[in-house]
């Protein structure tokens, strides 16, 4: 029981801090950079 409650929070704090992780809303481009370009760029 001990080790099931153990395994469950570990997972449970994994999980937690996988969540806050990353950056929220859509990706932008650095001012006066030439997105979107053809790959490859000729």
């Amino acid at each position: 029981m001990t080790r099931f409650l153990i395994v469950a929070v570990a997972l449970l704090v994994i999980a937690g801090s996988m969540t806050a992780c990353g950056r929220k809303g859509d990706p932008e481009f650095p001012e006066g950079s030439s997105y979107p370009r053809d790959y490859p760029s000729k």
